[in-house]
């Protein structure tokens, strides 16, 4: 299943891909801002998007509600990652149409558990 993650720094995607290819379920691409996660996921719609909230320039809250809007994408799963430590972010993330939402650093059983649920979530809608 594809997955598309959208995160700016290099170290944190090499990571997740690294995680979640490792057992060849998943195929993990990276966008490295908001508007280049937007025209990926509009061109071809993954199984999931993995979004990362501290993006430059739109911030990931924002994407996450653009697909939200947008009638095609509305369905398609998104799990927020973040490092921020602001309480009210995982409430945001969660409003913003998010189904989870990841603290970095992560737990790598976590991340596992949780993207398996969302594609089997994805799975369902397609």
């Amino acid at each position: 299943m594809r997955i598309v993650y959208v995160e700016d720094n290099p170290a944190n995607f090499v990571l997740v891909r690294k995680v979640l290819e490792a057992h060849g379920d998943y195929v993990v691409e990276q966008a490295t801002s908001g508007e280049a996660g937007w025209a990926m996921i509009q061109a071809d719609p993954p199984a999931l998007v993995l979004l990362d909230l501290d993006l430059p320039a739109m911030p990931g809250l924002e994407l996450a509600r653009m697909l939200k809007a947008d009638e095609r994408l509305q369905g398609l799963p998104i799990v927020a990652i973040s490092a921020s430590v602001m309480k009210d972010e995982r409430a945001q993330a969660l409003e913003a149409g998010c189904m989870a939402f990841i603290e970095k650093p992560f737990d790598i059983q976590e991340l596992r558990r949780v993207v398996a649920e969302a594609t089997r979530a994805s799975a369902r809608r397609r």
